[in-house]
């Protein structure tokens, strides 16, 4: 009976990552919306957000706590790479 309690833990607790992991989706979306990002461009310009993490922070451990000084900075170099997802 444990081993079923702890199951319904782990599972309630995925499901929960998984709805907060939906929640940042949507708030970035927000966010590049406020950036200039066409309305139909959004999902384009959430993957080049995505990769751009990469490419703005070479993969830098130390970056991987992200606050909105960051959040800025990534948007601002999409701004600059992907010109043609923005007003």
């Amino acid at each position: 009976m444990p081993n079923k309690n702890l199951t319904d833990a782990l599972e309630d607790a995925e499901f929960e990552l998984d709805e907060i992991a939906m929640q940042l989706a949507d708030m970035l979306g927000a966010a590049l919306h406020f950036a200039g990002v066409k309305e139909d461009k959004i999902p384009d310009a959430v993957d080049a957000y995505l990769k751009g993490l990469d490419e703005v922070f070479d993969d830098d451990e130390e970056s991987a706590e992200m606050g909105f000084e960051e959040v800025i900075q990534v948007i601002n170099s999409l701004k600059t790479t992907h010109k043609h997802l923005f007003r």
